[in-house]
């Protein structure tokens, strides 16, 4: 499984793969965003764990140019910057999850492992798939894929992280039924603690709205419930 490390601090860049390539992980590690951005929209990787603080070209820049060419491509940003400005800054620009430094790496890998469970085996940085054997799900001007993780609206490609797949896959799923926010971290495997969960999770729904805008499915804020899909007339 191979992880693209963007790391310019020598040190810590070199102990991170050290325990990344314990942990069964093939490394490259790129010191600049312009290496890292190069090798993970032309390379494959199966994840792209991606400091802020980066030369030549910054963190967040890189993570917001390869989400829009690998949507599906898990992406972790590593930074020292705790802010909750700086973190829905890096989950609106496209990331998965959010690490600040200091951390330890068990927590580092536990990450890096749910992200990727999230994402469909197979896919991450290819963003490709056969037509063959598909079934698909059609709202309005929205149809998606399950088995070709794909979604399209009036045929145009729709650009999904794995954390919005996984969140328009259980509205659709669920559809007519409200969906909790307890539901949407079980279905994302991840702890909505303080730090990352209810303000993070309201980032994803705005985004996703925007992204469904055109498609004649909206999401609906049910106060005090949660998210209910719904068409619009």
């Amino acid at each position: 499984m191979r992880a693209l490390l963007a790391e310019d601090d020598a040190i810590l860049a070199d102990a991170l793969s050290a325990n990344l390539r314990q942990a069964g992980f093939q490394v490259e590690v790129a010191d600049n965003g312009a290496v890292a951005e190069y090798l993970l929209t032309r390379q494959t990787f199966e994840v792209g764990i991606i400091d802020l603080g980066l030369p030549l070209v910054d963190g967040l820049t890189v993570v917001q140019r390869v989400r829009k060419i690998k949507p599906q491509l898990p992406l972790l940003i590593l930074t020292a910057l705790d802010g909750l400005e700086h973190r829905v800054a890096g989950l609106n620009a496209g990331a998965d999850d959010y690490l600040t430094k200091p951390f330890d790496f068990p927590e580092l890998e536990a990450r890096i492992r749910a992200v990727l469970r999230r994402a469909s085996p197979g896919d991450a940085g290819t963003g490709s798939g056969s037509d063959t054997g598909s079934s698909a799900t059609a709202v309005g001007q929205l149809v998606f894929d399950r088995d070709l993780r794909r979604a399209t609206i009036s045929g145009q490609a729709l650009e999904l992280t794995p954390r919005e797949w996984l969140l328009l896959d259980l509205l659709l799923t669920q559809r007519r039924k409200v969906i909790t926010k307890e539901q949407i971290g079980l279905a994302w495997s991840a702890d909505l603690s303080e730090s990352g969960g209810p303000s993070s999770l309201e980032v994803y729904i705005h985004r996703l709205r925007r992204k469904l805008e055109g498609s004649g499915v909206g999401i609906r804020t049910v106060r005090g419930l949660g998210y209910l899909l719904e068409t619009q007339d």
